[in-house]
């Protein structure tokens, strides 16, 4: 009976020494005043809380302490904490937003027409054009606006509140915190910035399971996180990856693209932009900064790169959570 009552012991002592929780208050940038319902979250996971009605908030960080963890509230610019310390009260302020759009009411016929037209561009370029986007929903359009009256060639999208995405082919409920989403109409370039959290799996059972299985790993092969998961267990010819410089076309080896520091941390680098091949399907990356942060789950930082090609073509639509693991 002791020794039974030990190991339980032992094993609730072994949790709770694992567990890494942080506290912190979010807080108006110039009032000072609390922040409630913001949300606090690792990006592109199922991890997050919300603040009560004092800004305050708690979380088990254990599984993504070496990543950012972002703040984000309606009407306020997001914020991320990217060091957390043991016992630290973490104070997070936000400064409010300030949306450059006209007030427009949508009420004639041209106008209807125009914010028709304009959600159409921003569905395409946002939630994207593959399979899966076609069983996708924005659930709170009136949300979304439009830089209606200005002349520019640059359409401009703002939410007011983060866009919830119900995705009926890999089968998630997510919010998408917009920050930022410009598309240029004559060269048809786009960009969108901004953090997502995955808020609910629509797995109930065994045969939901299976049916939402089969689009969730055609739409993890090849994908950017299969590529830096493979790229971290040095598994890139196995998973049939083939890497090589741009422009001299030489095929690399792990050692020759990646670094790993005194702390375990790796970090893709090369001096020339690389070139990915996954069935002949090929994507770019082109380097603005020395090196990349990449981690086992197949997270990356994605500021220091950009990236063309196949791979560039994922939209929210193709996007998995980062707990997402391919079944054998």
């Amino acid at each position: 009976m002791n020794r039974i009552l030990f190991s339980i012991l032992f094993g609730l002592l072994g949790t709770l020494t694992c567990a890494q929780v942080i506290t912190g208050t979010v807080l108006d940038q110039e009032s000072r005043e609390p922040i409630d319902f913001a949300s606090v979250f690792f990006n592109g996971t199922f991890v997050g809380t919300t603040t009560d009605e004092q800004g305050h908030f708690e979380l088990d960080i254990s599984k993504y302490a070496t990543r950012p963890l972002t703040i984000s509230a309606v009407g306020y610019a997001s914020a991320s904490i990217s060091e957390f310390v043991p016992g630290e009260q973490h104070q997070v302020k936000l400064v409010r937003k300030l949306f450059d759009i006209d007030e427009v009411t949508v009420s004639t016929k041209s106008l209807v027409r125009r914010r028709r037209v304009n959600m159409r561009i921003f569905r395409n370029e946002f939630i994207g054009l593959s399979v899966n986007a076609r069983k996708c929903h924005i659930l709170n359009p009136e949300d979304i606006s439009f830089n209606y009256a200005s002349d520019r060639d640059t359409l401009i999208a703002f939410a007011s509140a983060p866009i919830v995405i119900q995705n009926l082919s890999l089968g998630y409920i997510i919010s998408y915190h917009l920050e930022r989403f410009e598309y240029e109409r004559k060269t048809k370039t786009m960009l969108f910035t901004g953090s997502i959290i995955f808020n609910r799996d629509l797995v109930d059972d065994e045969e939901s399971r299976l049916h939402y299985e089969r689009r969730r790993a055609n739409a993890y092969t090849g994908s950017c996180q299969h590529f830096f998961r493979a790229l971290w267990a040095n598994t890139l010819v196995e998973s049939e990856f083939a890497l090589s410089s741009t422009r001299s076309r030489s095929i690399l080896s792990y050692d020759d693209i990646v670094f790993q520091d005194i702390q375990g941390r790796k970090y893709l680098r090369y001096y020339e932009d690389l070139t990915i091949d996954y069935y002949a399907n090929l994507s770019y990356i082109s380097f603005l900064d020395g090196r990349v942060l990449f981690q086992q789950d197949g997270y990356f930082d994605p500021t220091p790169i950009i990236w063309t090609g196949e791979m560039s073509k994922q939209r929210i639509a193709d996007f998995l959570p980062y707990e997402y693991l391919l079944s054998e």
